[in-house]
């Protein structure tokens, strides 16, 4: 992608959706935490039909803990790598109450300690909950990077250095989500949408996947 099409690309998407928010359900921080937490793996509509269910049981690290491991992964048994998630989660909701008096830290390196939470999560919490342009790079933003030609690299961490560089400022906190949603439903994994892409003017790919026959 040449630099004089980021511009026209970003505009592109947030005329769009002018505001965009994240697909998982949550009303605090602390459940967006941990519907990150949970999502590694798994889809969206996955993590929220199981969290609507933990949440209304319990919504806090304290309530969580009351639960104790067996009853937690009974409401998370859904949700591939149940049995792993539901002991960082309960370790995290441990060292919440004990370190944070209960509260979500702000910082990433406070967050990517907290067990089950690596740099994605803690820049999804960073950029949702706090509104700080973080690039929170997932399987969809690698994809959109790497073939539209925006922020080609080898790894998530290389990707999301290259969009930090070319996102302009004034897409950086909504950025992630239109990548994200235009990787989960036009610029998909096995076949492209380019037939419906409104961006796709401004792409490297080729060749642009022609629309399916009647």
């Amino acid at each position: 992608m040449k630099d004089k099409d980021v511009v026209p690309f970003f505009a592109t998407l947030r005329a769009a959706n002018p505001s965009p928010v994240s697909e998982l359900e949550y009303s605090t921080v602390f459940e967006l935490l941990a519907a990150v937490l949970l999502s590694a793996q798994a889809t969206d509509a996955g993590v929220n039909k199981a969290t609507r269910h933990l949440f209304h049981a319990a919504n806090t690290p304290q309530k969580i803990l009351d639960l104790g491991l067996e009853r937690l992964e009974g409401y998370i048994k859904t949700i591939g790598l149940y049995r792993t998630k539901a002991k960082n989660l309960l370790e995290t909701c441990r060292i919440l109450v004990e370190q944070y008096g209960g509260e979500v830290p702000r910082t990433r390196d406070e967050l990517v300690a907290l067990p089950g939470v690596g740099r994605k999560t803690a820049n999804v919490v960073l950029n949702v909950a706090f509104g700080e342009e973080t690039m929170a790079v997932d399987t969809h933003i690698f994809r959109v990077s790497n073939r539209t030609g925006l922020a080609p690299g080898k790894t998530p961490e290389q990707v999301e250095a290259k969009l930090e560089q070319r996102v302009p400022k004034e897409f950086r906190v909504d950025a992630h989500h239109w990548l994200i949603l235009h990787g989960r439903y036009v610029c998909v994994a096995r076949t492209p949408k380019c037939w419906q892409c409104a961006v796709s003017q401004y792409c490297d790919f080729q060749p642009k996947t022609p629309a399916p026959k009647a």
